[in-house]
């Protein structure tokens, strides 16, 4: 008795995904796993590397760099893909794509002057 009822119950389920409705309701799942990483992991991350390209390719001389190691500096000379850099009392040369953005020095200033001083 119950043989037949699983036997029966087996054959609708295996009808419902026979025909070619059937193979595109298997696909839709991965059709919008798809889109959802498309919009939240890879659009956005393109768009951050078109941003960081058109800011590199702005960088002349006297703008101010933060490089991807953490270092302040200005901008003294550009040799082609090489920035030489002040970082105060010292000056080095690094390629174009270790600066990681740029920053306003008043900025800067004005923040730090904002900021109570450490008590100890």
């Amino acid at each position: 008795m119950f043989t037949s009822i699983a036997y029966a119950a087996g054959n609708a389920g295996g009808a419902a995904q026979s025909g070619p409705m059937g193979a595109f309701a298997s696909l839709v799942p991965l059709i919008l796993m798809f889109a959802v990483f498309y919009f939240l992991l890879i659009r956005p991350q393109q768009k951050r590397n078109k941003e960081h390209k058109a800011m590199l390719a702005s960088l002349g001389k006297g703008s101010y760099v933060i490089t991807s190691g953490g270092l302040l500096g200005r901008i003294v000379d550009v040799e082609g893909d090489i920035l030489v850099i002040d970082l105060g009392e010292t000056k080095v040369r690094m390629p174009r794509g270790f600066v990681s953005g740029t920053y306003d020095p008043k900025a800067i200033t004005k923040s730090a002057e904002a900021a109570p001083a450490e008590t100890k």
